[in-house]
Formats: structure tokens, C-alpha cells, sequence
């Protein structure tokens, strides 16, 4: 079993932070995707908290002048605040690979598949670790198949309610609970806006858990979960980002028990994706105790009221500190 992280003590984190003034970061946030914006929060939190325990580090965009900036300017480490395709899907990061340019977070192939929500679940599943049955299709299979006739195989296989959502992306563009059938065609264009593949998966009613992983040189540790009450019952983008519509409890209000079980299942699902330096798991548990997988994010938002800092916060680090343990030692460790 993987306790929940314990408050570190005082002077490795101090060592490593004062080791980082030395280095040159570069903090990458912005890109081209619907998460734009809180990218842009997220990369400017980090320079912040950068700044406070002394490290210079330049806010960049992941535009045409990051490459010759790199190559005129080499960073000794890159900080990755992108979310959406740019930061998660492994694309940037290979062609950082390419460069020779150390970065904090998963690598290139890594997040490929985390990525890929339905790859991502199969992986987890041949884990041994539970997440709800689903399916994935594409926008192609409706439209040659007829989507009444797939829509009713799907609704007879996994039941309702159902959770519809892009099988790809973050901050929970696209996803939609349907609890009735007729409102399911409606749910499946909405997210076919953001993706050309639809994940459905079925609905899993009970405390929604988020938990981070972060690894500081000793192996990956899930910090306290946090857990998540959106005012609407459904933790979508709406609820994620308008002030007043969800309330997060850091540590999670569930038993020693079931903090322990989803600590586990979180760096279980890190170590088997193959994933570095830090990610957050969302997941559900079911009235009955049982933890549920949903989704795995290789580049969690790091503004201030986003999940990770709060569960930084919850086992007693500094978010400064983190910041500069990971940069510090992606610097000197070759991948």
C-alpha cells in the first residue's frame, strides 16, 4: 500500500531550492488550445512561486520563436505549464527530446497514451485496477453505422446514467452526464466539437477524488487527495472555472481506508503509464468504497486554486519548493 505523502523535511527542500537559484528555467504556457488561458494562469503561478524562493525563470510561449530562443539561450530546465494537446499529448515534448532540452514531466511516449483516455483506461485495466466500462467510437462509425442504431447498442450495453466526453483533452471540454436517452445525441455533437473520438463510459455516482503524484527523487508519493463537490453534481468546465460553484476539501473527507486505496491506485496508474515527475488521477469513488480510475493528467493546472497546489499544500510542502526540487533534478538527470 502508498501512504499518503508526509510533511518532507525542511532543509532537502531548502538544499534543493537554493541548488535551483543557480540554474536558468524557462517556464513553457499559453499554446494554441482551447486551454489557453489557464495555461497562461498556470505558467504565470509557477514564475511566482519560482520567484519567491529565488529562481529566475522566464515565462515562454509555445510559439515559432521558442526554438530559436532555446537554441540562442539554452534553459538548464524547462518547467511545462501547457495544457490541452500541446502540453499532454507528446508532441512538444518530443521535439524538446530533439533539442537536447531537459523538461519536468512525462515523457514524449508516455503521454501519448495518457493522452488517450480509452488507451489510457485499457492500460489501467490490465492493472488490475478498477474503472468504469466504456466505449469508443469515432465520429466515423456514427455517421456510416446510423447513430440511432450505435447510440441504442450503447445505452443497452452500459445502462444509464452515462458520462459523455472527447476520448482526448482536458478541463473537461466536451463531457456531459445524460441521464436520458434522448438527450444523448445532443451530448455527442457537443463533444465531437473538440475531438474527432467520443469516450462513453458508464456514470459513477459518488465522491469525486483528485490525486497527485509527484516524485522527488525517492520514487512517486501521492500527496493527500482532494476531494471535489461541484454545486451541480457534475465537475464540469463550468464547474471547474466559475468562482462559487464547487468546494474542494484538502485532505479528502473520506476514510483512512479509502485515502490510502486511492493514494495506491494513483501512483499505480503513474508507475504503469510510465509517467515522470508529477500527475493528478481523477477518480470516483462508489458508495460501496470502491476507487474508480477515470482520467490521468500529465501536466496538472498550477494556478492558484487548481488541485495540485492544494494537495501540495495538504502534505505540508511548499509549491516553491516542488517547483525547484523538480527543475534542480531534470537539469542533472539525463532521460
Amino acid at each position: 500500500m502508498t501512504e499518503p505523502a508526509a510533511p518532507p523535511a525542511a532543509h532537502p527542500a531548502a538544499d534543493a531550492a537554493a541548488e535551483a537559484t543557480s540554474l536558468r528555467a524557462v517556464v513553457l504556457a499559453g499554446g494554441l488550445t482551447f486551454e489557453r488561458e489557464v495555461s497562461l494562469s498556470s505558467g504565470t503561478q509557477v514564475v511566482e512561486e519560482l520567484a519567491r524562493v529565488g529562481v529566475d525563470a522566464e515565462l515562454r510561449d509555445a510559439d515559432a520563436e521558442l526554438l530559436p530562443g532555446l537554441a540562442a539561450a539554452p534553459a538548464d530546465a524547462v518547467f511545462i505549464a501547457l495544457h490541452g494537446a500541446t502540453g499532454e499529448d507528446g508532441a512538444l515534448r518530443a521535439v524538446l527530446d530533439l533539442a537536447g532540452v531537459p523538461y519536468v514531466g512525462s515523457p514524449a511516449a508516455s503521454c501519448r497514451l495518457a493522452w488517450d483516455k480509452p488507451a489510457a483506461k485499457s492500460v489501467v485495466r490490465t492493472a488490475a485496477l478498477t474503472t468504469p466500462d466504456w466505449v469508443a467510437l469515432p465520429h466515423s462509425t456514427f455517421r456510416e453505422l446510423g447513430a440511432g442504431a450505435v447510440l441504442d447498442l450503447i445505452v443497452a450495453r452500459l445502462g444509464l446514467p452515462l458520462m459523455v466526453k472527447p476520448a482526448s483533452g482536458g478541463s473537461a471540454l466536451g463531457a456531459q452526464k445524460v441521464s436520458r436517452v434522448e438527450d444523448l445525441p445532443a451530448a455527442m455533437v457537443s463533444c465531437f466539437a473538440y475531438g474527432e473520438t467520443v469516450l462513453v463510459e458508464r456514470f459513477v455516482d459518488g465522491v469525486e477524488l483528485a490525486v497527485s503524484v509527484v516524485d522527488l527523487g525517492t520514487g512517486p508519493e501521492a500527496l493527500p487527495a482532494v476531494e471535489i463537490v461541484p454545486e451541480s453534481g457534475v465537475f464540469d468546465y463550468t464547474a471547474r472555472y466559475t468562482p462559487g460553484l464547487t468546494e474542494y476539501h484538502a485532505p479528502a473527507r473520506v476514510s483512512d481506508d479509502v485515502a490510502v486505496r486511492a493514494a495506491e491506485l494513483a501512483v499505480r496508474v503513474h508507475r504503469a503509464l510510465g509517467l515522470a515527475d508529477l500527475s493528478r488521477t481523477d477518480a470516483i469513488v462508489s458508495p460501496d468504497g470502491e476507487v474508480h480510475f477515470l482520467e490521468v493528467n500529465v501536466s496538472p493546472g498550477l494556478t492558484e486554486t487548481s488541485m495540485f497546489p492544494m494537495a501540495v499544500e495538504a502534505a505540508g510542502y511548499d509549491l516553491g519548493d516542488v517547483l525547484a526540487r523538480l527543475l534542480t533534478r531534470r537539469a542533472h538527470t539525463a532521460r
